[in-house]
């Protein structure tokens, strides 16, 4: 394993802070070679042609706030001098601790946090968690990543699964039992995205100095993820094995796609602000930045694990943590976000560059660079969108259903329960295994917290490329998930059972 230590940024040399426990927690040595040419960062990245010579009025401190002449000497009469003492939100930092707090101060005590941060959250995660991986020794992901097989969570009192499940919700949550509570966001009061290390490796400017990524390599999907295209299935995975940019894009799919789609993948891959990385002393970036692409978060029109934070709960406190879900299959969904019930791609595509990026606060992203796309282009990136296909399913027909001639026994003994006893396919109805519903899983009864409400029913197609499970990960692997709804549906499953079901899980 390798290890790569933290590199504190400094105000005149900022570089690229490392890794921190995460590698030692679990860093894969089949890791790609580092982009040496990504153009959005070379975009914002400044190369002088000649010396710059600053004068002493460059240096002087004529340009201060505090330097700046009031317009009349009669404010001296008038409440604090006429001047402004407190927060004024165009020019402070979000959560800034005082008025005129400048960028330098904030990052310096963001760099300072970072240690402990991720320390506590380790030391959360090994408290639920075994995350030594184990691995599932026949299936892997598309592109051979091994999958890894549970459960991990850790129970108490030295309870086992099967007891467990013979207790009432009000048992478990009167005695603490429940072992899947909401997974938190590292640095709830910050929030944002935070992106995994192995794409950091590959694209620096997603590197934020205050935070970093918390759940091991192990338990994340694949990277870079394959692609399928419902209008190309022949081509099978056209990823090629890359991280789909706006350095390459138009090499992969110049002959593949049409115009109106190549130009909607171009927009996904084109920077536009967002609440942690923008040019403002809001950002969490050490450098200004362009922003972030909707291909650095849905990387391949998929995911590699990014999460951040709702936009659309308050107070902050309030807030779950959000994994970034799959744009695969987009076209056989109606309803678009885990909560906000939108209901087109366009829609959903519109409303996350111009809200969701902002964390739901047009105010900030006014401040920050609001983006102003046209709904052509938007109309070009939901058709891009649309193309995105779920990996194949050799075992499944062309109703969804597992054919038996390919399938073991033992799938289909799952496929039993997923229709039956499982209650699976209440809401996860093939062919797509969803139902374009919002449930409420109602988790306040075995748990001492508020519960999530109506959340979107997420496709099951492809779900062993998507580790880890439930809105916030919480679940790291298909075992923890059927465990998990075991328990919420008190379905008093066996172990067979339960290891019949994630069987056939992995089929879909």
């Amino acid at each position: 394993m390798k290890k790569v230590n933290i590199l504190f940024l400094t105000v005149l040399g900022m570089s690229g802070l490392g890794l921190g426990i995460n590698n030692a927690i679990s860093k894969s040595d089949n890791v790609l070679p580092e982009q040496k040419n990504d153009a959005i960062m070379n975009a914002q990245t400044i190369h002088p042609s000649t010396e710059q010579k600053k004068s002493e009025h460059d240096r002087s401190y004529n340009f201060d706030a505090s330097s700046a002449l009031p317009s009349s000497s009669t404010f001296q009469q008038q409440p604090d001098n006429g001047k402004i003492l407190g927060f004024d939100f165009y020019r402070d930092a979000l959560n800034a601790k005082k008025p005129m707090q400048t960028f330098e101060e904030t990052m310096k005590s963001d760099i300072a946090q970072r240690p402990e941060i991720s320390k506590t959250q380790h030391k959360l995660l090994l408290s639920r968690y075994d995350l030594t991986p184990r691995f599932d020794p026949e299936v892997t992901m598309t592109r051979g990543k091994p999958l890894a097989v549970g459960p991990t969570a850790i129970l108490k009192n030295k309870m086992s699964w099967q007891k467990l499940a013979d207790m009432s919700p009000e048992e478990i949550r009167n005695n603490n039992l429940f072992p899947y509570p909401a997974l938190p966001h590292p640095k709830q009061v910050t929030g944002g995205q935070v992106f995994p290390p192995m794409q950091i490796s590959m694209f620096p400017r997603l590197e934020r100095f205050d935070v970093e990524f918390d759940l091991p390599e192990a338990f994340l999907p694949e990277f870079p993820p394959a692609i399928f295209l419902q209008n190309r299935p022949e081509l099978g995975d056209v990823s090629r094995g890359e991280v789909v940019s706006i350095n390459n894009f138009y090499r992969l799919f110049k002959d593949i796609l049409t115009p109106v789609q190549l130009t909607g993948l171009q927009m996904l891959l084109t920077p536009l602000p967002q609440e942690e990385f923008n040019p403002t002393d809001d950002r969490k970036s050490a450098q200004p930045s362009l922003g972030v692409t909707c291909f650095d978060c849905h990387v391949n029109g998929h995911t590699t694990g990014q999460f951040h934070l709702s936009p659309d709960m308050r107070p902050q406190e309030r807030r779950v943590r959000l994994d970034t879900t799959s744009l695969r299959g987009v076209y056989s969904q109606q309803i678009h976000g885990s909560k906000r019930s939108l209901r087109s791609i366009e829609d959903f595509t519109e409303f996350e560059f111009r809200t969701a990026y902002f964390n739901g606060d047009p105010i900030h992203a006014m401040k920050k660079g609001f983006p102003m796309i046209d709904r052509i282009h938007v109309s070009h990136m939901a058709q891009f969108q649309n193309m995105l296909d779920f990996p194949p399913s050799p075992k499944l027909d062309n109703n969804g259903r597992l054919n038996h001639s390919k399938a073991t026994e033992k799938e289909i003994r799952g496929e039993s329960i997923f229709f039956g006893k499982g209650q699976c396919a209440n809401c996860h109805q093939p062919p797509a295994f969803l139902d374009n519903q919002m449930h409420d899983l109602k988790l306040e009864r075995f748990l001492n917290e508020p519960g999530d409400g109506p959340m979107k029913t997420f496709t099951l197609r492809g779900i062993k490329d998507s580790p880890p499970y439930l809105h916030d990960g919480r679940l790291l692997t298909l075992e923890d998930t059927v465990e998990f709804f075991n328990l919420v549906l008190q379905l008093k499953l066996t172990d067979e059972e339960k290891s019949d079901l994630v069987a056939y899980m992995k089929q879909l």
